[in-house]
């Protein structure tokens, strides 16, 4: 059995529960194919190697020439980890993300964060900052960074200005709202990381 799917995020909605509006993202998973099955014996592992295909080309019918050329076919090429002997996959499938979990499943959902540039410590670290009034020189700096040390180097790992965002991060314990197998779309809870349009990862929770 695979450990999880990959899926476009869309972006963030609301689904509302009697009286209460729940803030949710919506997760496309269309268009996706297997192109490669890895075993145990030919690769030394058990995974599924599954394409997303460009906007240009998005259909649900399989051509058996997206394989002879897959970087002009698939914008996206990603291996998904299973566990023990892959059975029921054959290359070239659509890859049915949208039946993998149940409603009401709690997920863990992977991605890469929106970048935000060069910023400073206190948007970048969270620090308070030094005085703001009555001539103040160090509203937005970090403050001293040599530490009491023989000649007054810095340690590693300072936090200190410098680029913000695109880092790997992962939204735990999500709770999936609503599955639309006639359209792909799954439905989480919360918000994931990144922006929309980009790729993240929905596998089981890891922290109970």
């Amino acid at each position: 059995m695979i450990k999880g799917f990959w899926g476009k995020k869309i972006g963030m909605t609301q689904v509302f529960s009697g009286n209460k509006a729940i803030p949710a993202t919506v997760i496309d998973t269309a268009c996706w194919f297997v192109t490669q099955v890895k075993t145990i014996e030919t690769d030394g592992y058990s995974a599924v190697q599954v394409g997303r295909l460009r906007k240009r080309y998005e259909r649900d019918s399989f051509d058996a020439q997206w394989l002879e050329k897959p970087k002009v076919y698939f914008g996206f090429v990603r291996e998904i980890h299973a566990d023990g002997i892959v059975e029921g996959v054959q290359k070239g499938q659509p890859a049915n993300f949208s039946e993998l979990f149940a409603l009401g499943a709690a997920v863990d959902v992977r991605g890469i964060t929106k970048g935000c540039g060069f910023q400073g410590v206190m948007k970048r670290h969270g620090f308070s900052g030094g005085g703001a009034s009555h001539g103040s020189k160090t509203g937005r700096r970090p403050g001293s960074i040599g530490f009491i040390r023989t000649a007054g180097k810095v340690i590693k790992g300072k936090k200190m200005p410098g680029h913000m965002g695109v880092e790997q991060r992962v939204s735990e314990n999500l709770e999936i709202l609503k599955i639309e197998k006639d359209q792909n779309i799954v439905v989480v809870k919360g918000s994931v990381p990144g922006k929309a349009g980009s790729l993240v990862f929905v596998c089981n929770r890891v922290k109970a």
